[in-house]
């Protein structure tokens, strides 16, 4: 083995010193981010109590607080779906409003129809369909047309005075609009049953599943955030808001066999009915015994 003199040691560790040396120098200093004055995560403070349809809700114990606080995060900071929410309210929520007050039902039920569709006509994976998720067999129940060529549950008319009903009849039986919330997504009997075996009388007593039991919580919390939209960082002015359409009606009472050439007839096309009235399924309306309503892009 080759031996190496004391002066060739001392200069070799001399230049590795040195090249470390260097070699640290030049890397960057870790940046620093100052997040004490990042307020991008504040929210107001839970209020002691809100109202919900006249009736008074005390937030008042840490089961109703953590699991409203859950379902104001939720939307808070989901920020592209509740936005939307906004947008699409200030087209639809006029519309629902005035038939809630021609109907007796109070207006908080808007926020009902908002969690249950975002105000879309959605279609879940059991078939509900529409702004207020109809079953097939309930939306027939309450006199919605369901067949190939109309589906009413699509129209936002005759969809929440349908909506009306069910929860003027549900309310009928619980005289509470919060277990009424509650059995518009658990169902009457449901409720009932949960009610008798459970031996309570009050939503926030009620052990429900997990869909259920956030239920009146999603609601609760988007009534908070519509509100007092600026406190939660919504700011209604910058949003570019969706107008209500300018629309003109048409009454049908007898059959169309060819909606395409009707739509061009009447001034505009089959894209706009089709848009403007979604609760056309074909290109032909078959008169029954009821009368319909046909929008048109106002001229």
């Amino acid at each position: 083995m080759p031996k190496f003199s004391p002066l060739i040691f001392f200069i070799s560790s001399l230049f590795f010193a040195i090249s470390c040396s260097s070699s640290k120098e030049e890397k960057p200093e870790p940046k620093v981010v100052n997040t004490e004055s990042d307020e991008s995560f504040s929210m107001p403070n839970l209020p002691s109590e809100m109202e919900f349809g006249g009736q008074k809700i005390k937030i008042d114990n840490f089961d109703i607080q953590e699991r409203l606080d859950k379902e104001l995060i939720v939307n808070t900071f989901y920020h592209s779906s509740t936005i939307q929410s906004f947008k699409r309210a200030n087209r639809f929520f006029p519309t629902i409003e005035r038939i809630m007050k021609e109907e007796g039902i109070p207006d908080d039920f808007k926020y009902l129809c908002l969690i249950e569709s975002g105000l879309t006509q959605a279609v879940s994976p059991s078939g509900a369909k529409g702004f207020w998720q109809f079953m097939p067999a309930t939306g027939k129940e309450y006199d919605l047309r369901i067949d190939s060529e109309v589906d009413e549950r699509l129209d936002v008319e005759k969809s929440t005075r349908a909506a009306c009903q069910y929860l003027k009849d549900a309310n009928s039986k619980f005289n509470d609009w919060l277990l009424t919330s509650a059995a518009y997504n658990r169902g009457v009997g449901g409720i009932t049953k949960d009610l008798e075996r459970q031996r309570v009388d009050d939503y926030f007593d009620l052990h429900l599943s997990n869909e259920t039991s956030r239920y009146m919580f999603r609601i609760l919390a988007l009534k908070l955030i519509f509100e007092n939209a600026e406190d939660y960082g919504f700011y209604k002015d910058n949003m570019s808001l969706y107008d209500p359409i300018q629309t003109r009606s048409i009454g049908v009472e007898e059959s169309i066999d060819n909606l395409m050439s009707w739509a061009v007839e009447n001034g505009s096309n089959y894209h706009m009915l089709k848009i403007l009235n979604p609760w056309i399924r074909s290109d032909k309306l078959t008169f029954k015994s009821a009368s319909y309503t046909i929008l048109l892009p106002l001229q």
